[in-house]
């Protein structure tokens, strides 16, 4: 895949351990921190963040492969500009760059097929 090399697919498959133990996607994310956490506080403003209450190690190799992802990726970089062009931060869409590379990582570990860009289509 496009933006994921060699140490942070180690990396990944190293962190994650078993991925048998996960049901689906959104516990991987939820491993990793890289789900979002909503921020309230009787009828204040309500934000969102990271959770970052996840497994540092396996947020923190994702960042560079998602600015690679971003460059030569067509679905990232679809993804990054869509959230840009909806008025959200580029730290932001980059975090949702981050857990979409986990996400599919996940997926092709699991399914045991190659990472096809044309899948969807």
């Amino acid at each position: 895949m496009d933006g994921i090399g060699n140490k942070t697919a180690w990396a990944i498959i190293a962190y994650m351990g078993d991925i048998s133990l996960f049901d689906n996607a959104k516990q991987v994310a939820s491993f990793a921190g890289l789900n979002p956490k909503i921020i309230q506080s009787g009828t204040g403003i309500n934000k969102s963040s990271l959770s970052k209450m996840g497994y540092k190690k396996l947020r923190k190799p994702l960042y560079m492969p998602a600015l690679v992802a971003i460059r030569y990726n067509p679905l990232m970089l679809d993804l990054y500009e869509r959230l840009q062009q909806k008025g959200k931060p580029k730290k932001v869409a980059l975090c949702a760059v981050m857990r979409k590379l986990l996400v599919i990582s996940y997926g092709v570990l699991k399914s045991g097929q190659p990472f096809d860009v044309n899948y969807a289509k």
